[in-house]
């Protein structure tokens, strides 16, 4: 079943300032809403963790990015279609308009990179190495440094994770046990902790099997 592309009754627009201008009206959605389509507004993350996504015609999902403070997502952003924006949290974006586009560049020029470096993530193999490089990728992106090791700050499920990599559910909670298991993966009310020390966490990639 494909999620709906209307907003719910819970979202609300507010007038709060924004990064770019100070002056752009702002949205707030509430975890698992989808951000409705609109090919002429850019939106700019002030608060929380959305993903892109779309769909094969088996209904199959295929997820195309994650996003957070401070990244622009949007239609005009992308030529896949179908094309989804779906809240992994409450979210607060910021409506930027297309004669605004020019101002935050660098945050554009992020989008792409971004975007790149997960491609390069689903693209290895094997699927352990795959799995790891994703969950550091993830820390990086959404952790915070805690006394166990590296949180990663997001209700992502083992589904979640499946339909990034290309594989399935099984397969990644047999590779999250195995992580489990040789002490570099700790899981916590439903969050994921890296638990080697940051500095490696780069390197242990490498060893990954």
């Amino acid at each position: 079943m494909m999620y709906s592309s209307s907003p719910t009754s819970n979202s609300s627009t507010v007038s709060n300032g924004s990064a770019l201008d100070g002056q752009l009206p702002q949205q707030i959605f509430t975890r698992r809403e989808v951000i409705p389509p609109d090919n002429n507004v850019i939106w700019r993350i002030e608060y929380g963790a959305v993903r892109t996504l779309t769909w094969s015609e088996d209904g199959t999902f295929i997820t195309l990015g994650y996003w957070g403070l401070g990244d622009l997502i949007g239609y005009p952003l992308s030529k896949v279609k179908p094309y989804q924006i779906e809240c992994l949290t409450g979210v607060e974006v910021s409506i930027v308009p297309p004669h605004l586009w020019h101002q935050d560049i660098n945050a554009l020029l992020s989008h792409i990179q971004q975007a790149e470096d997960l491609l390069s993530i689903v693209h290895q193999k094997p699927t352990s190495l795959r799995l790891w490089q994703f969950l550091v990728w993830l820390s990086e992106k959404f952790g915070r440094d805690i006394d166990k090791g590296k949180l990663i700050d997001l209700n992502i499920t083992h589904q979640d994770i499946a339909e990034v990599l290309n594989t399935t559910r099984v397969t990644v909670t047999r590779l999250l046990q195995q992580l489990e298991e040789e002490g570099t993966v700790l899981r916590h009310k439903r969050r994921i902790i890296l638990q080697l020390p940051n500095k490696l966490i780069k390197n242990y990639s490498s060893t990954a099997c």
